[in-house]
């Protein structure tokens, strides 16, 4: 052999799994006639991996002269159906592998394959030799642990081997011979087996796929499906490269159907050789077209004969279409169902950009442009309006155990700053939108920054007293507060979680008190008017208390509002109009709630189906 193993083995096999071993030796044994073969496994335990043994036997035609020396030359092979390199992925996971063999005329060969292999066995003539086998001993796992425990355990071996030879024994079966594999495995002195053979393998029903382009020759397809237990639910897909099955995300894992047994199998004469050097990957330039028509004709099949499923899809359709109305026309309707929903919105949102992007490009727009620009702005919109409605939602789940900072950061990422100036870049991150809509045109957010940064915000960074309360969320809006000629409108709100009792609340109002005198009496000359928000949870104790000073507003929730003009300091006249809500979360969330659906659902009942 004139490759140096070691290296070889790092070139072809550096992403394989140890399930690879029992395929090739699987392949190699079918290639030899066998109809029996016998996997045995044992290890002292899972932590022990330097004590796995793997032993393969067979009863094919044996290691002849002629086997050997393809066996001993890589990329010696007869047809595009055969690598020539199969073999070493024995030496990706063990030291040695010692393979005897008996074969024709009474002979008994013996030979080691590792890295040191010279190509050269041992040879005995012994007469009482009556039927051709060959036995691969596998030893000294070379790695530190085993990736999954299931790759030594009998019936995860065989599904595996069962996916991975479906096609192969499916024409065996068709061919009337009988194959036979069973496989033992003792971990930890506890035996489990399991059995495998081509009566398993069910009937199939073929149809010939007819394609606009003639680019395979042969293209069928083979499926099966029957009723199966909800646990035995399984989906099979998969293309048949070289004799082996090769799985093909066809149907995504939260799609696959409960109660069905399904195998689809694809078959062509033009997939022969097209797969990669470690038999991992199909590897031919159409392979997203025939992934297509694999999908389609699947589909037709599974419409024809399970309507049930039919109509989940068509539900899981009309769902997608509620949730990113934004998206409508976009979606791959063909794939709904069988793509995974990740994968229909990012197709979906491609598509999307695309198409702002070639509006955004033209240099001049042509009236039907003119038409598509907007109904791009208006899905545009409605994409930020889910955004919104999501962050509804999450406000929605809030609960009484949760404190202020679950509701800080679901409005406004706490100890953070925004500037109008960044107004696009944090458009997702920034929600004070739920308090109202017109806070939208903020200059400046402080988030849970003391009082101190509020005021530097308000007048340059002035050096005064600091404040060890500060509030949840402070906000200067309406333009900027460093302009000598223009005032400012400001906004402070204060949340306080779930569940607090009457006397806590009542300390909002003090707080929202001193919040606004320590801001009138450093900077009365830049503020016309101050906006704070309490946000709290009532009780019967605490409305009472409310009603008494304050008005109730309209909403969906409970607001009570009072205005009141505060006087900077003990013996002055000066005083400045001070606006104070006191609302409960319910006000918070469910007006918002109210604003946002009212624009969703203008905005998408115009969109193109």
């Amino acid at each position: 052999m004139r490759v140096k193993l070691s290296k070889a083995v790092k070139m072809f096999f550096g992403n394989s799994s140890l399930e690879m071993v029992y395929f090739e030796a699987i392949a190699n044994a079918l290639d030899a006639g066998a109809t029996k073969i016998d996997i045995d496994i044992s290890a002292q335990d899972y932590s022990q991996p330097e004590t796995l043994y793997i032993s393969i036997q067979d009863n094919g035609i044996g290691f002849t002269d002629e086997r050997f020396a393809k066996f001993s030359n890589l990329f010696d092979v007869d047809d595009s159906k055969h690598k020539g390199l199969g073999r070493l992925v024995f030496l990706c996971y063990f030291e040695k592998t010692v393979i005897t063999s008996n074969y024709k005329d009474f002979y008994f060969r013996k030979f080691e394959f590792s890295d040191a292999f010279n190509g050269e066995s041992e040879i005995i003539k012994n007469e009482d030799i009556s039927t051709s086998e060959t036995k691969l001993s596998l030893s000294g796992y070379t790695l530190t642990k085993l990736a999954q425990h299931s790759f030594i355990q009998p019936s995860f071996i065989k599904n595996r081997i069962l996916e991975k030879f479906y096609s192969r024994l499916y024409k065996l079966k068709q061919s009337n011979i009988q194959i036979d594999i069973s496989i033992s495995a003792t971990v930890n002195k506890i035996t489990g087996t399991a059995s495998l053979s081509t009566t398993e393998i069910p009937s199939f029903t073929p149809i010939q796929i007819f394609q606009p382009l003639d680019l395979f020759s042969n293209l069928q397809m083979y499926y099966h499906i029957e009723d199966a237990p909800m646990e035995a639910s399984s989906v099979i897909t998969a293309i048949s490269i070289d004799d082996r099955t090769y799985p093909i995300d066809i149907i995504a894992r939260e799609n696959l159907p409960i109660g069905y047994k399904m195998i689809f199998l694809l078959f062509s004469d033009y997939f022969d050789g097209k797969i990669d050097a470690a038999r991992e990957t199909p590897s031919f330039p159409e392979l997203e077209q025939v992934i297509k028509l694999f999908r389609e004709n699947i589909s037709k099949i599974i419409n024809e004969k399970l309507p049930q499923i039919t109509q989940i899809n068509e539900d899981r359709k009309q769902k997608l279409i509620n949730q990113f109305p934004h998206l409508n026309g976009y979606f791959e309707i063909e794939n709904i169902g069988y793509a995974s929903q990740e994968d229909l919105l990012k197709k979906a949102q491609d598509k999307f950009f695309k198409a702002q992007r070639e509006i955004l490009r033209a240099p001049h727009l042509t009236d039907e442009q003119f038409e598509q620009s907007l109904e791009l702005a208006s899905r545009t919109l409605t994409e930020y309006i889910l955004f919104r409605q999501n962050t509804i939602n999450k406000l929605k789940s809030i609960d009484k155990k949760d404190k202020e900072s679950a509701i800080h950061n679901l409005i406004i990422p706490m100890r953070e700053q925004f500037e109008s100036k960044n107004f696009n870049k944090d458009l997702y991150r920034n929600n004070v939108w739920v308090l109202d809509d017109k806070y939208m045109t903020y200059d400046t957010i402080l988030s849970d920054i003391e009082m101190t940064e509020v005021i530097k915000v308000i007048t340059e960074g002035e050096a005064i007293e600091k404040d060890e309360a500060p509030p949840d969320i402070a906000m200067i809006f309406s333009g900027n507060p460093l302009d000598n000629n223009k005032k400012v409108d400001v906004a402070i709100v204060e949340l306080k979680r779930k569940g607090l009792n009457t006397e806590r609340n009542v300390d909002v109002e003090t707080q929202l008190e001193k919040r606004a005198r320590k801001l009138l009496k450093y900077y009365n000359n830049k503020i016309q008017q101050i906006w704070f928000y309490g946000v709290v949870e009532f009780d019967e104790d605490y409305e009472l208390h409310l009603q008494s000073e304050y008005h109730k507003l309209y909403s969906n929730g409970k607001v009570y509002f009072r205005n009141k003009e505060i006087s900077i300091e003990l013996n002055s006249s000066e005083k400045l109009p001070m606006n104070i809500c006191i609302m409960d979360f319910d006000a918070l969330v469910l007006d918002a709630d109210t604003r946002n659906s009212t624009f969703l659902n203008i905005i998408k009942s115009k969109f193109k189906s």
